[in-house]
């Protein structure tokens, strides 16, 4: 188990440096030119035109940047994808927006990680943390479950532990038939169920509990992805996990390496060793046809 202040470590998002007024002034204007985005700089922050229109302090801009330095494009898709998430929020009735709560699992250090604040569940291991996201937000993919963070809700008057006993009741239900989908078979790859992705289906202890109870109470699997899932490791190359996490886009990305899970934690394996090579030394490998010398025939 990884120690906790590596844990905290890992958390960079809640130690971010202090960014200036104009850092932050210069990182929102270049948002609006660079990436196309309609608002109103004031003194108390920005206005996003339309009905009804939406503030933004620039307290909740300096959390958007998060410990991004204001001046580079990663710094500049974070406001952006922030001042998206509140325009999407406003255009919604605030009665509807309970139904759209989701529950999201990401690994401690994901690039989708909100930070510190996030998460309303830290699975034992520190590995796995679940919070809140919203489904049927973004108008061009509806069916994207969207990562919320904690200011940003509470930027709009939501309570974050009101909206999270509703989405962890909808992990439970979803956990249950991906449960019942793998005992049928258990040699298939793990899918989504409903809005849950792998990654956050793991974070359901009654999910990790069927996985490991044939198996004498912990099991390895690997999560390269957050929507595929595999639980017959004998199937697979040692070096799949690392290759599949690497080859994915980042925000679809996984665990990077293997997981040992039971019941009540989640611990990913310690980096090391070279499973490739592991696979080219096996003897097995010399014994196959098209390795084993043979005289030339014309």
């Amino acid at each position: 188990m990884a120690p906790r202040s590596d844990h905290c470590r890992r958390y960079r998002k809640g130690m971010q440096p202090e960014v200036t007024d104009i850092a932050l002034r210069r990182c929102v204007f270049a948002v609006s030119v660079m990436h196309d985005v309609d608002l109103l700089p004031g003194d108390d922050g920005v206005e996003l035109p339309g009905t009804p229109a939406v503030m933004v302090s620039w307290d909740e801009l300096r959390s958007a940047v998060g410990d991004h330095d204001p001046a580079t494009a990663e710094a500049q898709e974070q406001v952006r994808d922030w001042l998206a998430r509140r325009r999407w929020i406003a255009d919604r009735p605030h009665a509807e927006l309970r139904e759209l709560v989701r529950p999201v699992g990401l690994p401690v250090g994901h690039s989708s990680h909100p930070g510190a604040d996030w998460p309303r569940d830290r699975v034992l291991g520190d590995a796995l943390d679940l919070g809140i996201g919203m489904v049927g937000l973004d108008p061009a993919h509806p069916d994207d479950v969207v990562v919320m963070p904690t200011p940003l809700l509470l930027g709009v008057g939501a309570d974050p532990s009101l909206w999270w006993y509703d989405a962890r009741r909808y992990l439970d239900r979803m956990a249950a038939l991906a449960v019942t989908r793998w005992q049928r078979s258990p040699s298939e790859v793990i899918r989504p169920m409903g809005d849950c992705d792998v990654v956050t289906l793991v974070g359901s202890a009654a999910f990790r509990g069927a996985l490991c109870r044939e198996s004498g109470g912990m099991r390895a699997i690997v999560v390269p992805m957050r929507i595929r899932g595999w639980v017959d490791l004998a199937r697979i190359d040692p070096a799949f996990a690392i290759a599949a996490a690497a080859a994915s886009e980042p925000a679809e990305r996984g665990f990077e390496r293997g997981l040992l899970i039971t019941a009540d934690e989640v611990v990913m394996v310690q980096p090391g060793g070279r499973p490739q090579e592991i696979v080219l030394r096996d003897p097995g490998m010399t014994r196959l046809q098209h390795t084993r010398p043979v005289l030339y025939h014309r």
